[in-house]
């Protein structure tokens, strides 16, 4: 498909149409006049040889192609307004610019809330969005990268994207100060017998993957999408949770112990990826610079 035989206005009217499934608000949505919304929804219909709209009675409803092609359309959508919205020049201390960067609680707490801090100070004008990463990010990311600035990922999860490396981390035990049952230091039998606490989302935590291939099936008891419930779920427990070393510090929980890995696991490297269509973009190139900044400002004792 040679992109430059299509009328990529007809974008901008796919993403209405199949959002809004009524031609009437879909124009009214893009300013475009009734007719001209149902003249570009015949010519959707010709090029994909689909109706991606059907009336069911008085309303329309999407067809099996219609579904497919509405995320995918509001993506294309989303990476052409930032592309076009990129500029030669970006100026902090007065610009106004709006930044969603997709991330870990774990990444907002431990970076995300320092850099937030220095673009308060130095960039009044932006506006900075976390949003947790979405379950779809090693299968669609070329489509979810591209509808965000950037997204806070270990390496080895994605790859072929350009990226910085931010910090490195580590993981630790965390048992409640009171569980006697456990010694000044923990080991590979107690995690065996232990119920524990954990992080539902397998790629924000490859050390439960590491433990799984020394032979140990952790026994999970409760289960949360979000790391720093983890300390609140080991409080007062004879629970495990496996953590980073960073988060457990910023929690500073006196009735928690915090002890080594019993195991060689792997260590967090946490990255700012980014899609290259923002390679160029002034505002980005400033961002990105920003966060290795802060990134080379954090604790360089915690670095392994």
């Amino acid at each position: 498909m040679n992109i430059a035989n299509l009328d990529l206005n007809l974008l901008v009217a796919l993403r209405a149409l199949l959002e809004e499934r009524n031609v009437t608000r879909a124009g009214e949505r893009i300013g475009l006049s009734q007719p001209a919304t149902s003249a570009a929804l015949g010519r959707l219909r010709r090029h994909f040889c689909d109706e991606l709209l059907v009336r069911r009675g008085n309303h329309y409803e999407l067809t099996p192609l219609g579904h497919a092609l509405r995320a995918p359309a509001a993506n294309a959508c989303s990476v052409m307004e930032r592309l076009f919205s990129s500029r030669a020049h970006f100026h902090p201390g007065t610009e106004e610019r709006d930044f969603t960067l997709l991330a870990s609680d774990y990444a907002v707490t431990v970076f995300g809330a320092r850099l937030a801090r220095v673009l308060h100070e130095q960039a009044p004008g932006l506006r900075l969005h976390f949003r947790q990463l979405p379950d779809t990010i090693v299968e669609a990311t070329d489509s979810v990268l591209g509808s965000v600035d950037g997204a806070f990922i270990l390496h080895g999860v994605i790859s072929g994207y350009p990226a910085v490396e931010l910090y490195r981390d580590e993981w630790v035990c965390l048992v409640d100060s009171g569980n006697r049952t456990v010694g000044e230091e923990i080991t590979m039998a107690d995690l065996a017998r232990l119920p524990w606490a954990v992080y539902q989302r397998p790629y924000d935590t490859p050390v439960a993957h590491q433990f799984g291939m020394l032979g140990q099936e952790p026994r999970v008891e409760v289960s949360v999408q979000n790391f720093r419930m983890l300390p609140e779920l080991v409080r007062g427990t004879r629970r495990v949770a496996l953590v980073q070393r960073r988060l457990a510090e910023a929690v500073g929980d006196a009735d928690l112990r915090v002890l080594p890995c019993p195991f060689p696991a792997a260590p967090v490297r946490e990255a700012l990826w980014w899609h290259p269509v923002h390679r160029d973009d002034a505002a980005h190139i400033w961002l990105r610079e920003t966060a290795a900044r802060v990134a080379a400002g954090l604790d360089p004792s915690r670095e392994r």
